[in-house]
């Protein structure tokens, strides 16, 4: 009797080598929220590794993000540069401040906000540029950079995608003064649910502590810099767990092997696709010569939603999972309340339609990928010859 093969998902958290211990010395220490001997160990290789000089770990990266809008002091009747093919975190931590989105449509070869687009749609209302760093490659951040500060609005970065990518050779997350990370299950580097604050200006630093902290001066309490603490300011719960802070500690203790997996992983995937894929009018991914890319994923960008859906139905027939990518947020329910008339953002449009992620995990064995590579190659010649008759 046949045996059909073990499905493959599109992703599976990495437990990275002492977790477990990592996680057993945390409860007997009792020492289970936030600010413990893990989180600190995780700051110090972030701000190392990076180059940053404040880091504050979160619940999230939307938890970083808002903390961005906040910082920023974002008001009602305030505009907010961002790209249309973002996730809605990105839009939403500035929202919930009562700011209005300006969607910009993002690039053709790498998905990021098309830096061309920016100047035109700044007013006098703008008060942040926020950029993602699709898929893990830079956005161009000279351009980006030279438009800000001819403006004077600062640039906050969504940097979910992108923990140790780099922009001619520097550190993506350090061009703005805030930038937010994170350590969703679905990243290179997760604890399930986890974020981190860049703090590259320090003039932010010390009420972005207060923020986080409820609103509270009591990191300065720990510090010895007053007797008691008190109510300073807003702010929230934006303190991560030192027990998920050891799951992380454990990955970031790993990152060089678990990046150059990845690397492996994508490069496999980019070698036996580039050509003939192409041939059949298949988008791949595209990574400047002056970007340091964080293999964060591997996505195709089909010839047409029809197309798409196909392959998504061929593979998971084969136990394959695959799976499409934002849908654009100027078309979106909210977005269109919010922003309407915004124009249009064709290249985000496409994406919309037509980007399919393929398996992308620390895990993913060599004979799985194999299969994805033979079935998504299998799927293109069969549309290729229905196409010629």
């Amino acid at each position: 009797m046949r045996r059909d093969p073990d499905p493959i998902p599109f992703n599976s958290p990495m437990i990275a080598d002492g977790t477990l211990e990592y996680i057993r010395q945390t409860v007997e220490a009792m020492h289970t929220s936030g600010d413990g001997p893990f989180s600190q160990r995780c700051v110090e290789i972030l701000r190392e590794s990076i180059g940053v000089s404040r880091v504050l770990l979160t619940p999230s990266c939307t938890s970083a993000l808002e903390m961005s809008a906040l910082l920023l002091g974002i008001e009602p009747g305030d505009e907010v540069i961002v790209p249309s093919f973002t996730f809605s975190s990105t839009v939403n931590a500035f929202v919930l401040r009562g700011a209005r989105p300006v969607f910009a449509d993002v690039r053709p070869d790498t998905l990021n906000i098309d830096e061309h687009q920016i100047e035109p749609l700044i007013g006098p209302r703008t008060r942040a540029i926020v950029v993602v760093h699709y898929a893990g490659v830079g956005c161009e951040m000279d351009a980006i950079g030279e438009v800000a500060a001819r403006h004077g609005i600062p640039i906050v970065e969504d940097n979910a995608h992108g923990l140790f990518g780099t922009y001619r050779g520097r550190q993506l997350g350090t061009f703005g003064p805030l930038a937010a990370l994170s350590f969703h299950e679905t990243k290179n580097f997760s604890c399930g649910e986890g974020g981190a604050l860049l703090v590259n200006d320090d003039s932010y630093f010390e009420r972005a502590e207060i923020i986080r902290d409820k609103g509270t001066d009591r990191q300065q309490l720990f510090r010895g810099a007053v007797d008691k603490y008190t109510w300073v300011d807003v702010g929230s719960s934006f303190v991560l767990s030192d027990i998920l802070a050891a799951v992380l500690y454990a990955q970031l203790r790993a990152r060089d092997s678990i990046l150059e997996r990845r690397r492996k992983i994508w490069d496999t995937y980019d070698r036996e696709f580039r050509g003939e894929l192409e041939d059949w009018g298949v988008q791949l991914p595209t990574v400047p010569e002056h970007c340091g890319q964080a293999y964060h994923m591997y996505f195709l960008i089909l010839p047409s939603l029809e197309y798409r859906r196909g392959l998504i139905q061929h593979l998971a027939e084969r136990g394959i999972d695959s799976v499409f990518h934002y849908q654009p947020l100027h078309l979106s329910k909210m977005g269109s309340r919010l922003a309407p008339g915004g124009g249009a953002c064709p290249v985000a449009e496409r994406a919309g339609d037509c980007l399919l992620r393929l398996p992308f995990f620390n895990d993913l064995g060599s004979g799985d990928q194999a299969r994805v590579i033979e079935e998504v190659r299998a799927y293109g010649r069969n549309a290729a010859r229905r196409a010629t008759g």
